[in-house]
């Protein structure tokens, strides 16, 4: 019993800070602007033509993706979702602020180890609080349901789909709202394309070495 306790507040820790994690890692996406997550990258084009506050647009356009999961799977509801549904993209607001206070002009080798840094503790975080299993962010759960009901496809290529799809509305979106290559660039760039075709790969590579063993070390 003691055990189960253990293992509960464990799963609870590894949602809440998975989230919490992800959404300081977009913050530092957009600040090196070597391109955000795909996802990032679709919110950007939206943000760019509808003119309300990012945090608020966030928490919008998830709660269209939380009637999909609500329709299709309502397992993949839980803390991880709300936490990430109310909270990630004014967490990312912060992040972004207090990078640009420790780093107002980094230079490029600067840059792209931040960006480094921000891939890799996203795909981490994100392996953790898919393993939690108390819910995922509502954008994740549509890779998952996906590889789930379609049974012959493996998560990381539903994941690298979804992501492809995202990057091409997001430019899309952001052309449309008179963005400049230049400006596009700032949104879908190295970090973008690194993001979309491994982050899926990742993910799953950082569930199995790592957060896996992690979790089972209190049930062991």
């Amino acid at each position: 019993m003691q055990t189960g306790k253990k293992q509960l507040t464990k799963r609870i820790l590894m949602s809440a800070l998975g989230v919490i994690i992800c959404g300081i890692s977009v913050g530092m996406f957009k600040h090196v602007a070597l391109g955000v997550d795909p996802f990032q990258a679709l919110m950007s084009g939206l943000d760019a033509v509808i003119p309300i506050h990012f945090g608020t647009l966030y928490v919008i356009v998830n709660l269209v993706l939380l009637l999909f999961s609500l329709l299709l799977d309502r397992s993949k509801i839980g803390l991880a979702t709300l936490i990430n549904l109310f909270l990630l993209g004014y967490i990312a607001e912060f992040s972004q602020r207090c990078m640009e206070s420790l780093f107002p002009n980094p230079s490029l080798p600067l840059r792209l180890i931040i960006l480094v840094v921000a891939i890799v503790i996203m795909c981490l975080a994100s392996a953790f609080y898919f393993t939690a299993n108390l819910g995922v962010s509502t954008y994740d759960a549509v890779a998952l349901i996906w590889s789930e009901k379609q049974k012959k496809i493996p998560f990381p290529v539903c994941r690298i789909i979804a992501d492809l799809c995202c990057v091409a509305g997001g430019i899309v979106l952001c052309l449309a709202a008179g963005f400049n290559w230049s400006q596009v660039l700032g949104e879908v760039n190295i970090g973008t394309i690194i993001t979309a075709f491994f982050m899926g790969p990742l993910i799953e590579l950082f569930n199995v070495k790592i957060a896996r063993p992690f979790l089972n070390q209190s049930a062991a």
